[in-house]
């Protein structure tokens, strides 16, 4: 998971991925370009609407699935953190201040 993470910011910074700021027009583009960064970085999953909640094990379950769920849990917060900071750094700093306050992808 670290490893996805360095890859991440390593993708950052390189001038390819730099997508132009979405001011209000050409959102099916700009859109488009964004669900492909996410899907690079292999976040886009968090902006699906139908994603149940992940809730937690049963105290008395197996000890190995309460750590996947755990690890799992963990990997979803990450993504969707990464998927809003990817959204929001998109923005126009007019849209950024409007939609900063959200927590989740989907809602932005």
């Amino acid at each position: 998971m670290a490893t996805e993470v360095t890859i991440a910011f390593k993708m950052m910074n390189q001038e390819f991925v730099k997508l132009d700021r979405f001011a209000g027009s050409n959102f099916n583009r700009w859109k488009d370009k964004v669900l492909f960064l996410l899907t690079v970085l292999n976040g886009a999953y968090v902006l699906n609407p139908n994603l149940q909640l992940m809730e937690d094990p049963n105290p008395n379950a197996n000890p190995e699935k309460i750590t996947k769920v755990a690890e799992l849990k963990k990997k979803r917060e990450e993504d969707n953190f990464t998927c809003c900071g990817h959204i929001l750094n998109t923005l126009s700093d007019r849209l950024y201040d409007f939609y900063m306050s959200m927590q989740s992808p989907v809602e932005i």
